[in-house]
């Protein structure tokens, strides 16, 4: 366990180095566009390709082919896997490449449709030129689940970094020096997300073509390839189910009014940089280990790695869920009050982030359920969880939005990952009673107990802070950076005092990192 914490804490890292980037990514869109029409138009737009990508890319292709090209590696080494992957990627142009063409030539046409808000004509324009990022990552989904396999993360870990880095590079260099008005400026951070795309694609791809790997054209079927297609059906179906259900939340938003897609946009991103950092890490590097346990039928060591798993995402994620709620208001001031993002724009966005938060440890938990169930190549049950999270979601959003706009779907989207998280454990211990819940608990009450420890120290400080600093970025800062460190040092001390389980898997890679030295 102690190499893959090693391997955790490279994803981790590089995640969180993307994850900043895409802060700094995300406030200068908000400081040139504000929650303007045109920036929840952009939104709008990019959740089309996003939509796709996780359909074909890193939903039902990676979910089925890990598992699948661990048997192949397993059985005929990486000659057979290599075989396999130019199989899949050949496919996988073919089908992307078909989309791109067909969404273009549609959205192109989109004033064939008279009598809509303008804002809608504009969403599709910005459909039409970010469409072709769908290919790009699609083929870097497939690349980057081959070298996990491998047990390579850090190139599939530094995949979201290109697209961050370029689009910064082209909205606050090029755009801001080269364009003169605001649809100009959106035109140069789209072309930054294609170029990024670009680069998520070809990097992965140049790592395995150095490992050996030749590409070629491959369209003949094979065993192997018919089980893929066979696993991603499902697969497929309720990744489909979860994009729409995320999809509608942003449609319904941007009908609400021309601020609500944006501020939903931002304050989700806010709760995803720890849900990235930290549980989408664990799941990544957890899910092949898993899925060779599957493969050997060994299901002791797989319980043990998944609840191991388990156990650092909760770890990590409640006290970061109740940090992001108690501090919600000073965190969106300093991260993103500024230019064009308004006060206002603050008032609205800070509760949405708190709403948001509740359900960030159902959704850190969710990510590696879904997996263990991919692993055993049970694509049908995620599926149905799906379908009854979907139902949930949009039944709460069309009562709730009514009366509460954006907050409202805030509360729909958390209801409904919890109802998901909590089915989808109980089917996962049914299926496998080594899977359980159970061995967590303890573990899960002392992580509550470092929490509430942890609320009462942050809640403390921020009225003693406020008594002693006028209000202003100085005082905001202080809030936020002194009291997230001390909160994660008092957290840490109450875990180690309660002598957390798994925490001699730590000793032991600290007892490594001391040994190298």
């Amino acid at each position: 366990m102690s190499k893959s914490l090693k391997n955790i804490g490279i994803v981790s890292a590089l995640t969180a180095i993307s994850r900043v980037l895409g802060l700094v990514r995300d406030q200068l869109s908000a400081a040139i566009f504000g929650t303007s029409v045109m920036n929840s138009a952009f939104i709008t737009a990019f959740n089309l390709p996003n939509l796709f990508r996780r359909l074909l890319g890193e939903g039902s292709l990676t979910a089925a082919i890990v598992p699948t090209l661990q048997e192949e590696l397993h059985e005929s080494g990486r000659p057979g896997a290599y075989l396999l992957l130019s199989k899949v990627t050949s496919w996988l142009l073919v089908v992307t490449g078909t989309l791109v063409l067909l969404a273009m030539i549609a959205f192109s046409q989109s004033r064939l449709l008279p009598g809509h808000d303008e804002k809608w004509y504009l969403a599709a324009d910005l459909t039409v030129i970010l469409f072709p990022y769908l290919a790009f990552v699609c083929l870097a989904a497939a690349f980057n689940a081959t070298l996990n396999v491998f047990q390579r993360f850090t190139e599939p870990a530094l995949s979201p970094i290109w697209l961050n880095v370029t689009m910064i590079i082209s909205l606050g260099g090029a755009g801001l020096h080269w364009a003169d008005t605001d649809l100009g400026r959106m035109h140069w951070l789209c072309a930054g997300v294609l170029a990024g795309g670009f680069f998520q694609m070809a990097v992965p791809a140049a790592v395995l073509m150095h490992a050996g790997w030749r590409p070629r054209l491959d369209l003949v079927a094979s065993p192997r390839l018919r089980e893929i297609g066979r696993l991603m059906a499902p697969g497929l179906f309720g990744t489909a189910i979860y994009q729409i259900n995320v999809f509608v939340s942003r449609l319904l938003a941007f009908s609400l009014n021309d601020s609500a897609a944006s501020v939903l946009f931002y304050a989700n991103r806010l709760v995803e940089l720890p849900i990235g950092v930290f549980a989408i890490a664990v799941a990544t590097v957890v899910y092949p280990l898993i899925a060779k346990h599957a493969v050997q039928r060994d299901f002791a060591s797989m319980a043990e790695d998944y609840q191991k798993g388990m156990r650092v995402i909760l770890v990590i994620n409640v006290p970061a869920a109740a940090g992001l709620v108690l501090l919600n208001e000073p965190i969106v001031r300093l991260l993103f009050q500024r230019g064009a993002f308004t006060a206002e724009d603050t008032a609205h966005m800070a509760p949405l982030l708190a709403l948001f938060a509740l359900g960030m440890p159902f959704f850190s938990v969710v990510s590696l359920t879904t997996r263990s169930f991919y692993a055993m190549k049970d694509m049908l049950t995620p599926v149905i969880v799906a379908g009854i999270s979907f139902l949930v979601n949009l039944g709460l959003s069309l009562l709730l939005m009514r009366s509460l706009e954006a907050a409202g779907l805030v509360l729909a989207s958390t209801a409904a990952i919890v109802v998901q998280t909590i089915i989808l454990q109980a089917w996962l211990e049914k299926r496998l009673p080594q899977l359980s819940f159970a061995p967590l608990w303890k573990s899960a009450w002392k992580i509550v107990a470092g929490t509430a420890v942890m609320g009462g120290i942050v809640v403390g400080g921020r009225h003693a802070l406020k008594r002693v600093l006028p209000p202003g970025h100085v005082l905001d800062l202080s809030v936020v950076l002194g009291l997230i460190v001390v909160g994660a040092i008092s957290y840490g001390i109450v875990l180690w005092v309660l002598r957390i389980e798994g925490r001699e898997d730590f000793e032991k890679m600290l007892g490594r990192l001391r040994g190298k030295k």
